[in-house]
């Protein structure tokens, strides 16, 4: 009653493809020509004004964009020292006060 009912397995047989062997011909390979890859950073741009135009105003985009982060997080942190100076000055009072009220008593 309890014994547990499993699906009969699949029957499919999967196709293998075996290549067929192509026919040797008695051409001779030549090798490619040899291509020169220019080295370094300056091969990555190209050599026209506008590609240089549009790179140093890339750069600029980004020195701009890591500024403002900075700066915000220097916010950030401008903000939270604030708030826990004055917070820690209304603690101060508060704590004096209750030292006063209950010295009295």
């Amino acid at each position: 009653m309890f014994k547990p009912k499993y699906p009969a397995p699949d029957t499919y047989t999967p196709v293998t493809i075996r290549p067929t062997p192509v026919p040797a011909t008695d051409q001779q390979e030549t090798a490619p020509a040899p291509v020169t890859v220019p080295a370094g950073l300056a091969a990555l741009a190209p050599k026209t004004p506008g590609a240089a135009v549009a790179l140093a105003a890339g750069g600029v985009a980004g020195v701009l964009a890591l500024a403002s982060v900075a700066v915000s997080l220097l916010l950030a942190v401008a903000v939270t020292a604030t708030a826990l100076s004055v917070s820690a000055v209304v603690v101060l009072f508060l704590v004096r006060a209750l030292r006063q009220e209950f010295g009295n008593h």
